[in-house]
């Protein structure tokens, strides 16, 4: 009953999505995203992302502030003819869509990430990812959910914060990451994409 009325809310944020002036935006970011919005290649899940933390991420493409090579290719001109209101809209759609875990990290690494991401990494002098991210990964208001996401587009994303990349955000990212070893790297991208 209850994934029966979901889908009914889900239905019915969706067809009002596409008769919405963020409809377009919405078909143009299955291309890469995909329809269920699980993600493509590089492109990250969309699905169950907290809605402050995709309006943040558009207008960080928006204005550059992204600057990851992957992000300046795609997401700026992307990006580009989004005002708020439809920036809020696809926000809260994406963030309306169930789920889905990726499976695709190392499942020996699995132990070790978990390990980082909720206790953190006295080597490493990091605190556990779980203090801001949420026990599961799910996020919390602008901080991003990480529950999920593809192994390949967590580490990369880890890796482009030690190099710089996005070093105008807000800590503490970019400092976090820089301190990181990449078998940390390696370990917290496999568990997280285990994570449902």
């Amino acid at each position: 009953m209850r994934f029966m009325r979901l889908s009914i809310a889900i239905v019915a944020l969706v067809a009002s999505a596409v008769a919405s002036p963020a409809g377009d935006s919405i078909r143009n970011c299955t291309w890469c995203h995909g329809t269920s919005a699980q993600g493509f290649g590089s492109a990250p899940r969309l699905a169950g992302q907290r809605p402050p933390y995709i309006e943040n991420q558009l207008l960080s493409f928006f204005v550059h502030a992204r600057d990851n090579p992957l992000s300046a290719q795609y997401m700026w001109a992307a990006a580009e003819g989004l005002n708020g209101e439809t920036a809020h809209e696809l926000a809260m759609y994406f963030s309306m869509l169930p789920p889905e875990p990726a499976m695709d990290g190392n499942k020996q690494l699995i132990d070790i990430g978990r390990l980082i991401y909720e206790e953190g990494s006295p080597e490493s002098d990091l605190v556990a990812c779980a203090a801001c991210h949420g026990p599961n990964g799910e996020g919390v208001r602008q901080i991003p959910r990480l529950a999920g996401l593809s192994y390949s587009y967590l580490k990369r994303r880890l890796e482009e914060w030690g190099e710089g990349y996005h070093a105008g955000a807000e800590p503490p990212m970019p400092g976090i990451a820089s301190k990181l070893y990449p078998q940390e790297i390696e370990a917290l991208a496999s568990f997280l994409s285990f994570v449902p």
